[in-house]
């Protein structure tokens, strides 16, 4: 039961690596860029679903819109002031840049609203606990598995059926092709950066009603952990960051409920070397020739 408990635990801490996962997986198959800007405008969505409810009194489900709707509105301004003018630069000067909006957005909130950390409400969700065959399920674990379901199955509903994912896999696919196909590839570029930074905002959201505290600088370690999970998964390959995303949550849940808390941080990048050393295209990746 204790296994099964953690198994529990494990998946709702990865579906939020797995929201963050899909923005990076998404930012790199069109541009080939990793956005390292993208944990904080996590941490960005987290204080903006904490201000919806506390301030404007609002339930969950209107602060996780309103945090999906700032956020990709915010992530579509980092893409066009910060990267646009950097798309045909090289890989480290786009790389650095990111490292640059990254550290200008967690310390512009620090001066902004100060360092002091913020929590969460307790009383988000109407029901403490349910128990199925004997196993304790949390009413935060049951709801954060539920909103991040429901939001993968829609971005895959995006990216299949709708007319800008057809467009985003065409870009991701040949870039110059598509231009000359006469899609508009500056739009489906900013269309992916406001997906990607919606789902980083409803995953801020969701992190702050789990771990109830947040700070400027929480961003970092979830960033990187979900850049692990996206690489887990096949850096570029959308499933793969979902399933990234829930292997690294249920490997760090075992983890700590084997005793080593301690290393639940450094786990993640134990599995980001191994999977460089043996499988570096990811789980979901194939190995693909490049052409000299």
């Amino acid at each position: 039961m204790e296994i099964i408990q953690q198994l529990v635990n494990g998946i709702s801490l990865g579906s939020i690596y797995a929201l963050i996962a899909l923005g990076y997986t998404m930012v790199y198959g069109i541009v080939k860029l990793i956005n390292f800007a993208h944990g904080d405008v996590f941490m960005v969505g987290a204080f903006i679903g904490f201000y919806s409810i506390t301030f404007l009194h609002l339930n969950f489900f209107l602060a996780l819109i309103i945090s999906m709707v700032v956020c990709a509105i915010f992530g579509v301004l980092i893409e066009r002031i910060a990267y646009k003018p950097l798309r045909n630069a090289t890989r480290i000067a786009a790389l650095i840049t990111a490292i640059g909006v990254s550290l200008f957005i967690e310390y512009g909130m620090i001066y902004i609203r100060g360092a002091q950390p913020a929590a969460y409400p307790d009383n988000l969700v109407p029901f403490k606990s349910l128990e199925v065959f004997g196993v304790k399920i949390s009413g935060q674990s049951l709801l954060i598995l539920a909103t991040s379901i429901f939001l993968m199955i829609l971005l895959q509903f995006i990216v299949k059926k709708t007319k800008i994912g057809k467009a985003m896999r065409a870009v991701s696919h040949d870039m110059d092709a598509a231009r000359l196909m006469g899609i508009n590839v500056n739009n489906t570029i900013s269309a992916t950066f406001a997906i990607g930074s919606a789902l980083a905002g409803a995953a801020g959201v969701i992190f702050g009603m789990y771990y109830t505290k947040i700070e400027p600088l929480m961003g970092i370690i979830p960033g990187l952990k979900a850049f692990v999970a996206a690489v887990l998964g096949g850096i570029g390959i959308i499933p793969g960051a979902m399933a990234g995303g829930l292997v690294l949550g249920v490997i760090e849940s075992l983890v700590s409920a084997l005793g080593f808390s301690l290393w639940r941080d450094g786990v993640a990048f134990v599995v980001l070397i191994l999977i460089l050393i043996f499988r570096p295209a990811g789980l979901f990746g194939k190995n693909v020739r490049e052409k000299v």
